[in-house]
């Protein structure tokens, strides 16, 4: 099939930063795209050739968006899947398929999809509910980490339970209890696949969290970790990837334990935060390769040209409303730094609102420099 400035049409399910940066790659190839979003604000409308604003919850809306393009793609997980899989009965191609989204999209699902599979993962129990897991309180071992099992995002979703009264505050939905792992490191993998099979990994990532928000703060790639523990880390996101039988991107956060074992915390089917620092670092970026896999074109080169750290730009705190990127013009004058603007016209505290890159040849110093652009950079409102 000829997608190059032709009448090929991919479809996005999101219109969020993620599609924003994929339609990166689709203008660069001059291939049409239709995007699908329930915010008439979201960052991808100024760049997708037509944007439709609807539910993905919806089965009437995302069914007959899918009935518009050739090729359907998401870069959310919270979509219809009965509509998902009605259109690929019905001979559409969906990348990532509804049936790896149906095992990834439901945490408890996905946790008991990596015991099944023998793939290495923190112990845990599914509960019902929370009334149901405050039943049975007295079994488990405290601390723990409490997960509902959807709609969870950006460290929503995710608590770590000290004692019996963490539990007051949390919504009485399906949830599961997570043995509390401790580690040395949080890392991640991102496997990319097309359906021809060819199969390619990101170098290993490590992440390291805000200690409040529960949200990733720096990507750093390489991690910095021994060569063995790089290798398990990418064989067995390589196994991950393998009984997901996914296409397109899956992204695959890890625990490094103290006696370095590699242990699946969760995974994602889309493009990720972890693979973020690959459009400036990398032969090919995280989007183009997510491009590339969907359409069964051949993979781009997933090595790192240079050394490349992350920072997320998040909504300060004590802040809400009409957003204003303080001291932004100060870190534009330093090398190898370049912030990403993902279009939120409105921020509020820990919103996602664009990340920053830095690269240089050594390790250390982009590090150092990630830390002052951290320090400099506010998200602040008007």
């Amino acid at each position: 099939m000829n997608y190059f400035s032709s009448d090929f049409k991919l479809g996005i399910l999101g219109g969020g930063q993620l599609g924003k940066m994929l339609l990166f790659d689709t203008r660069k190839f001059d291939i049409q795209t239709y995007v699908l979003d329930p915010s008439d604000e979201a960052p991808s409308k100024i760049a997708c050739n037509k944007f439709f604003q609807g539910d993905l919850m919806d089965y009437e809306t995302v069914y007959n968006f899918g009935k518009q393009v050739d090729v359907l793609t998401f870069e959310i997980e919270l979509v219809n899947l009965e509509a998902l899989t009605q259109l690929e009965n019905e001979g559409l191609k969906v990348y990532p398929s509804p049936k790896t989204l149906k095992g990834i999209q439901n945490k408890g699902v996905q946790k008991d999809f990596y015991a099944k599979n023998n793939i290495p993962t923190a112990p845990f129990e599914r509960f019902e509910n929370l009334e149901n897991l405050k039943s049975k309180i007295s079994d488990l071992k405290l601390p723990f980490v409490w997960k509902c099992t959807e709609f969870g995002y950006d460290g929503n979703g995710v608590k770590i339970v000290r004692q019996v009264s963490d539990l007051d505050t949390l919504p009485n939905v399906e949830c599961i209890a997570e043995t509390m792992v401790p580690f040395k490191n949080e890392l991640a993998v991102i496997v990319v696949r097309n359906p021809s099979g060819e199969m390619k990994t990101y170098p290993v990532v490590e992440m390291e969290f805000h200690p409040e928000a529960n949200q990733v703060e720096y990507v750093i790639c390489p991690a910095r970790i021994d060569e063995k523990v790089a290798e398990k880390a990418r064989a067995i996101a390589l196994q991950v990837s393998e009984n997901f039988n996914h296409v397109g991107l899956l992204a695959v956060e890890m625990f490094q334990t103290q006696d370095d074992e590699i242990l699946v915390n969760e995974v994602a089917p889309r493009p990720h935060n972890s693979g973020h620092y690959s459009i400036e670092a990398s032969y090919t970026s995280q989007f183009e390769n997510h491009l590339r896999a969907i359409l069964d074109l051949p993979l781009g080169n997933t090595d790192s040209k240079v050394a490349g750290v992350m920072v997320n730009l998040v909504g300060a705190e004590g802040f809400s409303g009409d957003v204003v990127y303080q001291n932004i013009e100060t870190i534009l004058g330093w090398n190898g730094v370049t912030p990403h603007i993902y279009g939120k016209k409105q921020t509020r505290p820990f919103r996602k609102m664009g990340h920053v890159t830095i690269v240089n040849e050594d390790m250390q110093e982009a590090r150092r420099i990630a830390e002052e652009v951290k320090n400099t950079i506010r998200v602040i409102s008007a």
